[in-house]
This record gives C-alpha cells, structure tokens and sequence, in this order.
C-alpha cells in the first residue's frame, strides 16, 4: 500500500475530471485507518493546482483553535488561497471521551472556537511583525505572516448547526437530508441569515451527497452502504435512504435537484476505496443534467 501515491493520483485524477473541490474528512481517534485530515490536506495542496480544498468537517471541539487557525493559514499560503475551513462538532461521544473533550459542551466549544480562529488570524492583520518592546501579549504574540481569508463552513444537519453557520458560518455543510429536506432547510437558513442582520448569500448554502455510480443500482446500493457500514460501524441498512445510487446520469440527475433545491455546492462522497472510476463516469454525465463543473 501507498497511501500518499494512492492520494495524490486520486487528486490529481479528480481535479482533471473536473472537480472543483476537494473534501477531507476529520478524525482524532476512529475504528479504522484514517489520515490525520490536515496532513492530507497538505498533500492535496501541492498535489493539485486548481481546484478549491476543504475539510468536511474538522471537529473543531477536540482540536485548540488557535492551533487550527495557524495550520489553516499555513494551508491557505501553501495553496495560494485555496482553502474552505469546515467545521462541526461530530457525533460519537467515544473520540471525545479518546481525547478527552467534553462531549456535552461541544456545540458552546464550537462556537467559542470559530470566535477563537476569527481572533487569531486578525493578531496579524496591518502589520507583519509583533512588538517586541510591549509588554501587552496581543501586541508581542501575533499569527503572522497573515494568510488571506479562510472561509468557515459550518457542518451539520441540526437546528443548531443551520443557526451556527448563519450567524457565524460562511457556509452550511449538511448531510443526510433528502431533496424536500434540504429544500426546506435552505429556505431556514435564508431567514436565520436575515435574522442575524447579514446580507443575503452572506453564507453558501452546500450539501454533501453519498454516492454510489452503477448501472446495476441494487449491486450498486448494496457495495455502497457495505461501505457506508464499514466506515461508521453501523448496520448497511442504517444507509439505504442516504445513499444515491443509480447510473451516472441518475446520480447526476439528483445532484441536480439539490442544487434547484437551494444548494450552491455538493460534495459527492463515492462510497468505495478507490472512486475515481465512479467520479470520472458522473463527472461525464453532468453536463447533461444541467450542473456547472467549472
């Protein structure tokens, strides 16, 4: 196995096919092998020189913020101002008890740590060093050299999530909603922003699709919730609802209707270890179904 030759062929070989971003997921502690999300980051970044980089989501909560900002700043120097920083709080309590994180708080930490990335990366904004001669730390101790600004997605599929990006979010990441579900959430998220007293597209409504390319659709749902199942060790029919499956041109048909339903971005997440035959085949069939790929 090659799993830095395996990642960048397959981000090479995505951004060739047309992808115009590309999403790594998060975890501290899991039951399988997963590289840390921003490592592969990295890698992604010098492999690739176009397309738009992101994490979907980091558990923001098991993390100290203002190391995140300086790797996200970092990053976005590294890609030439590529970088989308999600976020989220995760839902399995056992990675926090492996951290040691307070599970029950997570929603308040997430929210004092976009507040903490947003304070890091303005300790360096008009200047580019510190004051060495001051004896206040905000004017010694700044994150420099300043990076261009990350945008923050905020993911999930609660209330609070939906809320969450539209008060402090530049994007709204959900997953698991139907077509009629989102459609409904976008339009809630539209009034929360106006509610919060932001301008209207203040925050990119996006979705994330699972998705499984095969002309034969029940070979097709029965490999992709197999894989489902084996990445969040729960039972395959725990994913029959969430997963898109059918030919490419019915997959892409439904990656349509996300976007007629509100969202201006979907990440499809090809349930298999090796994707990029399924994403070259739906990336063929876009056009056709009327979705932008550039």
């Amino acid at each position: 196995m090659d799993p830095v030759g395996d990642l960048v062929a397959t981000c090479q070989g995505a951004e060739a096919a047309g992808a115009t971003t590309l999403w790594v997921c998060d975890h501290l502690f899991w039951h399988g092998p997963c590289l840390e999300c921003t490592v592969a980051l990295t890698v992604a970044a010098t492999a690739t020189t176009t397309a738009m980089l992101g994490s979907c989501v980091i558990q923001l909560p098991l993390r100290r913020s203002v190391a995140v900002a300086k790797q996200f700043a970092s990053l976005q120097a590294i890609s030439r101002g590529r970088m989308i920083l999600g976020v989220g709080v995760g839902s399995h309590e056992g990675e926090y008890v492996q951290v040691g994180a307070d599970y029950r708080h997570r929603g308040h930490d997430l929210d004092d740590g976009i507040v903490d990335l947003h304070r890091a990366w303005a300790s360096g904004q008009g200047t580019t060093a510190g004051d060495t001669a001051s004896t206040d730390p905000a004017e010694r101790y700044r994150q420099l050299p300043t990076a261009q600004p990350v945008p923050v997605w905020v993911g999930g599929s609660s209330e609070a999530a939906l809320r969450r990006a539209a008060l402090r979010g530049d994007g709204w990441m959900p997953l698991f909603l139907s077509v009629d579900e989102y459609r409904d959430a976008a339009i809630r998220l539209a009034d929360e922003v106006d509610a919060a007293e932001r301008p209207p597209g203040s925050v990119t409504p996006a979705m994330v699709v699972f998705v499984a390319v095969d002309e034969d659709r029940d070979r097709g749902r029965a490999k992709g919730t197999a894989w489902m199942s084996s990445l969040y060790g729960l039972p395959p029919k725990a994913f029959d609802r969430h997963l898109v499956t059918g030919s490419a041109s019915e997959v892409a048909a439904r990656v349509a209707e996300y976007r007629s339903a509100g969202a201006d971005h979907v990440a499809v997440y090809v349930t298999d270890d090796a994707p990029l035959a399924q994403f070259e085949h739906l990336m063929s069939a876009m056009p056709a179904a009327g979705v932008p790929v550039a």
